[in-house]
């Protein structure tokens, strides 16, 4: 029962922060790369054609190991990628995203 409350939080939590970066003008895309598991839920693209990724997680939860090496790959890579749990932290992500 806890895994449902669990995946619910996240679903709500995905909806909101679509909900926001959609204010700020930003291009949203549900994201996944078959055949490549562990990369972060969404894309954004902001209105001067940058990229960032956001891995979303229900609270008290962090994404696993997969999920961490592709961040810091992507990291290393120059992509601006994070992953949270917080509306607060998405929206800060996202506000400062929007900006570059």
């Amino acid at each position: 029962m806890a895994a449902l409350a669990a995946n619910r939080w996240e679903r709500r939590l995905e909806k909101l922060v679509v909900i926001h970066a959609k204010r700020l003008k930003l291009e949203v895309y549900k994201f996944s790369s078959p055949g490549r598991r562990g990369v972060p839920d969404r894309m954004f693209i902001n209105t001067r054609g940058r990229i960032a990724f956001l891995e979303l997680k229900a609270p008290g939860k962090r994404p696993d190991a997969l999920q961490l090496r592709e961040i810091a790959l992507m990291r290393k890579r120059g992509v601006l990628v994070g992953w949270s749990s917080q509306l607060l932290e998405c929206q800060d992500f996202l506000d400062a995203f929007a900006e570059l």
